[in-house]
């Protein structure tokens, strides 16, 4: 289990840290090619034709670096992180859910609520399961490709009926845990993760 919530954080992570990446290269090179031409038509209008020459070199070479599937490719990556980042909000219980009567009812009729909210969970996501698969298997049969990459969309579209899968299990797996021991995986989503330990450090460096 450890190793699979191991490699739901790695995948979390790595499409983060890809998308926001190519997002930095794809904004850098429109403000470089802006930069480059400014500077070219400046060179020239001062006969600096060294520097105009340089600029002019600088903005095909930046230009030739063809960026226009970075869109593209920064949507499906949020696409794939939102799915499996859905899961890894119901293992970690940061998942933002109406709960008001839940927390009035108290014994047996809060168990029974939990208990119904957590199992309306499995079954919707197990409907997204079957309802994604179908949706590729058409998608693969039809041979659509994305505008841009070219990939294959029903790869792309996996990512619904995969993540689903993923947040099923993780719902079970709450279920399961809740039933056997009464835990519910629960964030506070009013506080803000290492205050509490800055400030107690604080408060020990004070009275020193």
């Amino acid at each position: 289990m450890r190793l699979l919530d191991r490699l739901e954080e790695i995948l979390i992570a790595t499409l983060i840290a890809a998308a926001t990446l190519l997002i930095f290269v794809s904004v850098a090179q429109r403000y470089s090619l802006d930069f480059t031409a400014s500077t070219m038509r400046w060179a020239r209008g001062r006969e600096m034709e060294g520097l105009a020459d340089f600029a002019k070199s600088s903005f095909m070479f930046i230009k030739s670096m063809n960026l226009v599937w970075a869109q593209e490719l920064c949507i499906y990556l949020f696409v794939w992180m939102a799915k499996f980042g859905a899961a890894y909000g119901v293992r970690v219980g940061i998942h933002v859910g109406v709960d008001i009567l839940v927390e009035r009812l108290e014994g047996q009729a809060r168990q029974i609520m939990t208990i119904i909210a957590m199992s309306g969970g499995i079954i919707f996501t197990a409907i997204l399961v079957w309802i994604g698969i179908d949706f590729v298997w058409h998608v693969r049969q039809g041979g659509q490709t994305s505008p841009d990459l070219e990939w294959p969309m029903w790869i792309i579209y996996l990512a619904v009926p995969l993540g689903s899968a993923l947040m099923c299990f993780r719902f079970i797996q709450a279920l399961y845990l809740y039933i056997t021991t009464g835990f519910v995986a629960h964030h506070d989503h009013g506080a803000v993760d290492g205050i509490e330990d800055e400030a107690q450090d604080l408060a020990k460096g004070g009275h020193a």
